[in-house]
């Protein structure tokens, strides 16, 4: 089990610059949606974007995460998406 703060840390040291959301889907400490805004995605396909995020949680994919949904943004999607509500 890994709490949502625990994630968002992770992610924000092992991809310097990030923006991150994360919901704990079940209450389980197991099963999450996240939100990732990140510059270094600029250039990047969906598939790479994921990458990256499944890159940065190696360790924790082994064992504390069981399942995991993820929504990837370059800053500039986010803008243009943020006046909206937060969907997780």
């Amino acid at each position: 089990m890994i709490a949502t703060t625990e994630i968002e840390k992770i992610i924000k040291e092992r991809m310097p610059g990030a923006e991150v959301h994360v919901n704990d889907t079940t209450g389980t400490m197991d099963h999450f949606q996240m939100i990732i805004v990140s510059p270094a995605f600029v250039g990047l396909s969906m598939v790479q974007q994921h990458q990256a995020v499944y890159a940065a949680l190696k360790e924790e994919m082994k064992e504390a995460i069981h399942a995991l949904s993820i929504k990837t943004l370059t800053p500039e999607q986010w803008q243009q998406q943020k006046p909206k509500s937060i969907s997780l």
